[in-house]
């Protein structure tokens, strides 16, 4: 099987910045923000190795990969790992829906 690469649509680079820019200010510190990065990468070597494990999302060929207050959406094809939205899960869901939509 050929290695996927991770592409990150520009929405979904976007929020991360937003949500590790919003962190190291609330805190004070980027510590958190950088635990969230780990935590990230790490999910998605996870990803990377069984795209199909996590449930499927509302929203056509997307999958959803929650990681506590934060989710990975995301579409697989055989050459890419695609993340549509990095999403922080206290949020209103409807506007989740306008960005997949």
């Amino acid at each position: 099987m050929a290695k996927r690469s991770v592409v990150w649509t520009e929405t979904a680079a976007k929020q991360r910045r937003e949500i590790l820019r919003y962190w190291a200010v609330r805190n004070g510190s980027t510590a958190y923000s950088e635990k969230l990065i780990k935590l990230t990468a790490s999910r998605i070597k996870i990803i990377l190795k069984q795209p199909e494990s996590f449930k499927s999302a509302d929203y056509p060929e997307t999958r959803e990969s929650a990681m506590g207050h934060f989710s990975i959406y995301y579409k697989v094809t055989y050459e890419q790992l695609i993340i549509t939205a990095f999403w922080d899960n206290r949020q209103d869901p409807k506007k989740l829906l306008k960005l997949l939509s």
